[in-house]
């Protein structure tokens, strides 16, 4: 039997989503725990691999039982329960058997907080600029992230990916609250790309670089003409979209 399982998490005391040999990952901790309430080792595969402090609000996961779960609600307490505060596992989707977390899904979506107002509580969830920022001209730079696919100049060095083509079909900054927040959705996404995209339209808002400059910036596919990779506690993995799953 193969189960996708959808799964929450605050990341800021984890080293990122996949496991690591000398630090603590989130696909540790729920391995280590399925092991103990499945009486054997079992591996997840997960929709994607957050970076070290990233949030996610909505992961999937895939995993295979030689038995059918009987009781989900008993199965998710007792995960739950071992994975402590930072992690909730949260539904269980009986999927075919080849379903893939990773490679089925049709888009991923990502926010990032921004507040420019300083506050004690949400230090760990956004990112604090004391710096008034240009939200139109940066909504005016994110257009053009719709109308180009090859994002080598956002993504990480050295990367084992075969291409850095990307559709990306929604990008755009938002007020909501107090707060303003960077959406994007694409196919897929590139290591480090949605820090170094924000970075980058956050060089816009502040007026260090053109609208031209930004499209330069992309058209180069270098990532040393790009913005600074932004910090990873104000980003969240928002949502995981996959056919069969409703």
């Amino acid at each position: 039997m193969r189960y996708f399982l959808q799964l929450a998490y605050n990341g800021k005391q984890y080293c990122g989503w996949q496991r690591q040999p000398n630090a603590t990952a989130v696909q540790q901790i729920i391995e280590d725990a399925m092991a103990k309430v499945l009486r054997r080792p079992t591996l997840i595969t997960g929709a994607g691999r957050t970076d070290a402090g990233v949030h996610a609000r909505c992961m999937y996961a895939h995993f295979d039982t030689d038995a059918p779960i009987a009781d989900e609600k008993s199965f998710l307490r007792s995960l739950n329960y071992m994975c402590g505060p930072d992690i909730a596992l949260q539904r269980l989707h009986e999927v075919p058997e080849d379903a893939h977390a990773r490679f089925d899904a049709t888009s991923r979506t990502y926010k990032y907080f921004v507040t420019e107002e300083k506050t004690p509580f949400l230090n760990n969830l956004c990112w604090y600029t004391p710096h008034r920022l240009d939200y139109e001209l940066m909504n005016r730079a994110a257009e053009i992230l719709l109308t180009v696919d090859d994002f080598t100049s956002f993504s990480k060095l050295h990367t084992d990916v075969k291409t850095n083509i990307c559709k990306v079909t929604q990008a755009h900054w938002e007020k909501e609250g107090d707060m303003w927040v960077f959406t994007i959705t694409a196919d897929r996404f590139l290591r480090n790309m949605v820090r170094a995209v924000v970075g980058t339209l956050v060089d816009v808002g502040r007026g260090k670089i053109s609208l031209d400059a930004f499209r330069k910036i992309i058209e180069l596919k270098d990532r040393c003409a790009a913005g600074t990779s932004m910090p990873g506690h104000a980003l969240f993995l928002w949502n995981v979209k996959y056919p069969y799953i409703k």
